[in-house]
């Protein structure tokens, strides 16, 4: 064969690779209002940047007749690119292909992928779209699955890992993805689930969708398996180019900065009038976190999970941040065991990437009932106490209004390292609210006195007596555990000169093979 055949035959080899499991397939795909592998990784990456690996593979299964289907490929594309200039590594699942099912193959492609992002210090994001293992391939499929486990775990807290699950994602095949650091899911198109509608209806007698048992809504809202839900794939994959900007390629590097001419000393009259008189009427913490940021952006996480703790990433004079906010909004800001779990992991994967931790607090304590401490409510409370105490990245805490109890010690405290403490002027810093205190405090004295009115006159001027002589940020404050009190309308300049004299901070912990975290 000649030379200017041979190149002929590369390019006709590309193009059939490009086609995946056909046209007819690829029109199916959009039929569903599903994009191609392709497309996606298209819409992902800056233009023209994707170099592809591993485009010729083909499975080794000779079993079942499938020694007569072997596709370029073989299911997935795997490569890599850059978004916004940043070099970043991509496998996409090709639901054109057999499916999307795993093959050997198909996992050694992904495996090649994750092996050199590890090796240079990249991000890796996976694109799933598959209908989990090619049974064909037997125990083969099954250790892919695992091969790509092991490099899950490997990567975990090393290099960003984000995983879109733009269709199905059943069996095994849902453990990379919950191994990863974000999930994003779209609606309609996409779900997860371990084991699908037929074997629950099989074993439990459950009758269910595949949308209820394992949808982009159900694992937003009620599980907490996905971080974030788009309502189509271009938003999830723009939400996937949105969330790197915040993060560093690894775990070496810091995060980001970026060109900021929002002023550092902007002043925001309305935060001085923001908390309401009452001490039981709600706000929107958000209020509070749009106003003192950059431009009023804030990339929240988990949005509709556990909404009684807001977790997302923002910048500070261009530094990118975890910000983690009680929210009064919801529960009155309590702490359960839904938010304990959504806040702790997310102080760990930012104390893991060295971005650092503002924490805003209004919190009056943990959810109490037998639901709650029936669940595990005491580990897993632990659990964001133990992740604020282990993180060594900069901590800035500001108390806005309540602080009560235990749940004063876990958000952030300045006996949990927190490195700079504020609070707003009207901040309650106490063991527990005024009512509670006095019917301990007094409770003779109380039960002493017989007429109603008298009795109420008295528990109110002791409900007074306590809120000014505990529940004040001063008391925190005279014994250093609060470092300054501070005017609300100031609040983003003073956690900006926080930042700023913080970005030395070196701390560690203790030599150890790896801690024992309640689990």
């Amino acid at each position: 064969m000649s030379f200017e055949n041979k190149i002929k035959e590369l390019l006709e080899k590309r193009e059939q690779a490009k086609l995946g499991g056909g046209q007819k397939r690829i029109d199916s795909q959009h039929t569903k209002g599903k994009l191609t592998a392709r497309e996606r990784i298209h819409i992902l990456l800056d233009e023209g940047s994707f170099e592809e690996f591993d485009m010729f593979v083909t499975h080794r299964c000779t079993d079942f007749g499938l020694e007569e289907q072997k596709i370029y490929g073989d299911g997935v594309i795997t490569g890599f690119g850059t978004v916004d200039g940043r070099l970043v590594y991509v496998y996409a699942q090709d639901f054109t292909v057999f499916g999307g099912s795993l093959s050997l193959a198909y996992a050694e492609k992904i495996c090649k992928v994750m092996d050199k992002a590890m090796k240079v210090g990249a991000p890796v994001i996976g694109l799933n779209d598959s209908g989990g293992a090619r049974i064909q391939e037997g125990v083969n499929s099954l250790a892919g699955y695992a091969e790509i486990f092991q490099r899950n775990i490997n990567a975990s807290g090393v290099i960003p890992q984000i995983t879109g699950i733009f269709g199905p994602c059943a069996g095994g095949a849902v453990y990379s993805p919950a191994l990863t650091d974000f999930i994003v899911m779209t609606k309609d198109n996409s779900y997860m689930f371990l084991t699908g509608p037929k074997v629950v209806k099989t074993v439990t007698g459950e009758v269910v969708t595949e949308q209820e048992l394992g949808g982009a809504m159900t694992h937003g809202s009620k599980s907490g398996v996905a971080h974030f839900v788009a309502d189509n794939e271009e938003e999830g994959l723009m939400l996937i180019r949105k969330l790197l900007s915040f993060l560093p390629q690894n775990n070496l590097e810091d995060p980001p900065l970026a060109a900021n001419d929002d002023p550092i000393d902007r002043l925001e009259d309305d935060l001085n009038a923001i908390i309401p008189e009452n001490p039981n009427k709600p706000y929107d913490v958000k209020d509070i976190i749009y106003a003192v940021v950059d431009y009023n952006e804030f990339l929240e996480v988990q949005r509709n999970y556990a909404p009684n703790i807001i977790t997302g990433f923002a910048r500070f004079n261009g530094m990118p941040v975890g910000i983690v906010a009680n929210q009064p909004k919801y529960l009155a800001g309590v702490l359960d065991i839904n938010s304990s779990r959504k806040a702790a992991r997310f102080v760990r994967f930012c104390d893991a990437f060295n971005i650092p931790l503002v924490t805003l607090v209004d919190v009056p304590g943990f959810l109490p009932g037998t639901v709650q401490e029936y669940g595990g409510i005491i580990l897993h409370g632990a659990k964001l106490l133990y992740a604020y105490g282990e993180a060594t990245v900069p901590k800035i805490t500001v108390v806005l209004r309540k602080a009560y109890g235990g749940a004063y010690c876990v958000m952030s405290s300045k006996h949990l390292r927190g490195d700079i403490n504020y609070a707003w002027p009207m901040a309650e810093i106490a063991v527990m609210g005024p009512k509670g205190a006095i019917e301990i405090l007094r409770s003779k004295e109380i039960k002493a006195i017989e007429n109603d009115e008298e009795r109420l006159k008295f528990v109110i001027e002791k409900e007074n007596e306590y809120l000014e002589k505990f529940a004040t940020p001063y008391n925190a404050a005279k014994y250093g555990y609060i470092d300054d009190v501070i005017e609300p309308r100031n609040t983003r300049f003073r956690i900006i000169r926080a930042l700023q004299s913080l970005a030395t901070k070196k701390d560690v912990n203790p030599p150890k093979k790896h801690s024992n975290i309640p689990l």
